[in-house]
């Protein structure tokens, strides 16, 4: 379990880092849903035989409810997860120095829907790429999970901030790139996001597994890995 408590730590960390240091001015503007999107794909091909690479309390909570994670997987790699988010953003204040902090409140409605589509997205194409028979062993998991971020970074960034992930959220508040008021919005959004994306593949059997084998096989400690 250390390995895969040390793994989520490391791939949220530099996930988290390099969101701050894309878009924390002197930053790379419009070119940092790509250097982020491709971010999470690394650390995903990185940590992915190890802890599943989750690196997202969303996503983990989603593949909990998939049935491929124990709780105390759960609540270990929230705590990991964190503590990398954590941790990147005190390395990018100390890197960016003084930070403006953000004074724009969220408009609440539109930022509720832009998380929890695109969590919802995200952990859709983890839970169908990463833990479903009809891909496994596949080599392009982790590209299509960092190419969703991305996309969604293009597409709804400018509504929400386009964090899609409780740990990012957490980083940016502690970056001064969201108010501690707003925070509140990215975790209902981007936990029910997870939720209903669970639900749905779920509700489909689309891990490919008939209920007869659903029943009678072992529950894995976490999500297969490729």
């Amino acid at each position: 379990m250390t390995k895969k408590l040390v793994a989520e730590l490391i791939g949220t960390f530099f996930l988290v880092f390099t969101v701050g240091q894309a878009v924390v001015a002197p930053g790379v503007a419009e070119l940092a849903p790509i250097a982020i999107g491709f971010a999470l794909a690394v650390m995903v091909y990185a940590t992915g035989h190890v802890s599943g690479g989750h690196l997202n309390p969303a996503v983990t909570l989603g593949v909990f409810l998939r049935g491929k994670a124990k709780a105390p997987d759960l609540v270990g790699y929230w705590i990991a997860q964190v503590i990398g988010a954590l941790l990147a953003a005190l390395a990018v204040r100390y890197l960016k120095g003084d930070i403006a902090p953000a004074t724009t409140p969220l408009a609440v409605g539109p930022s509720l829907l832009a998380e929890f589509l695109f969590t919802f997205a995200l952990v859709f194409v983890v839970l169908n790429v990463a833990t479903a028979e009809d891909t496994e062993g596949n080599s392009f998991y982790g590209l299509a999970i960092g190419g969703t971020v991305m996309v969604g970074a293009f597409a709804v960034g400018g509504v929400s901030g386009a964090a899609f992930n409780p740990a990012v959220a957490i980083g940016a508040v502690l970056m001064s790139l969201a108010r501690v008021a707003d925070l509140w919005i990215f975790l209902v959004a981007e936990l029910l996001g997870g939720v209903a994306a669970a639900l749905v593949f779920n509700g489909l059997r689309l891990g490919g597994e008939t209920a007869e084998h659903a029943a009678a096989a072992p529950e894995p400690e976490v999500m297969k890995t490729v």
